[in-house]
């Protein structure tokens, strides 16, 4: 049985925190720059350059790449030959309210959704998602997520009779219903399958993926591919100011579900697409 001291954690949850903040993935710039190869408006190819620039400056500078440093979102898999010694989640809390206060980035976290609303100074508590997997190594990932992308998702019961017409239809008035509030261009996240809960967490976890992957069942990369294409003519393009480059990338993830139901979650994100990654 491996061992690992939840401080371990805390210090490289506090890291990636402002590595993510700072420094978008390489994955994300190589799309960017194959987008400016094929589109064709002049004002959208101006704005993915200027765009690849505030990313270069960010990088080089260690500051935001964006204002909003977002809620942030902790991705945690654990194997299960793994003991921790100490408080899992105290030590991610711990990890990035260290990451946001030494790399002075905003917090943006209220402690009351509903009443007061005062900021809790940290950017804590985060969202934590944790999953037991097989193996003797942790998994940790990173994704602040802001609000201007967040506010924009979408969640809808469908019947089943809807298909895949159906989905179709809700992913893209999604993005149309978004417009320029997303920043685009977008990585859209699409979660379909299991119950309400499940289409959620399916269509933010879909984000986590590089972009230029696609789904490992042919069916599901072919419907990526499709929704892409379709998401991409509605010429909303970079900065909401029109051209063929309204989203990166579209990625779908299902689960099983109920005879009786067709979940889909639709979970926008913006040109920011920050993640950050490491394994102990």
């Amino acid at each position: 049985m491996r061992q690992i001291p939840s401080y371990v954690i805390r210090d490289r949850v506090k890291d990636l925190c402002i590595q993510a903040a700072t420094a978008l993935p390489q994955d994300v710039l190589e799309a960017m720059e194959s987008c400016m190869e094929w589109e064709q408006n002049p004002l959208a190819r101006e704005i993915l350059g200027l765009l690849m620039e505030n990313a270069v400056l960010a990088r080089d500078n260690r500051i935001p790449v964006c204002q909003d440093t977002g809620v942030t979102h902790v991705f945690v898999e654990i194997g299960q030959e793994i003991m921790i010694e100490g408080d899992l989640r105290q030590a991610v809390q711990e990890g990035v309210a260290a990451g946001y206060t030494q790399g002075y980035l905003r917090k943006s976290v209220v402690a009351d959704p509903l009443f007061g609303r005062k900021n809790t100074g940290d950017n804590t508590p985060p969202v934590i998602y944790t999953e037991v997997v097989p193996g003797s190594a942790m998994r940790i990932t990173v994704m602040p997520k802001g609000a201007g992308s967040e506010n924009m998702s979408a969640l809808c019961m469908l019947v089943p009779a809807s298909g895949a017409a159906g989905v179709e239809e809700f992913v893209l008035q999604t993005v149309k219903n978004a417009g320029p509030n997303a920043c685009p261009p977008l990585v859209v996240g699409v979660g379909i399958g299991g119950m309400m809960d499940t289409a959620a967490h399916l269509s933010k976890r879909a984000l986590l993926r590089q972009v230029g992957t696609y789904n490992k069942d042919p069916q599901i990369a072919v419907f990526e591919r499709d929704l892409l294409a379709a998401v991409n003519e509605l010429n909303i393009g970079p900065g909401g100011l029109g051209g063929r480059t309204t989203a990166l990338a579209v990625h779908v993830e299902t689960y099983p579900t109920h005879i009786g139901s067709l979940p889909v979650a639709v979970n926008l994100q913006c040109h920011a697409a920050r993640r950050a990654q490491a394994e102990i």
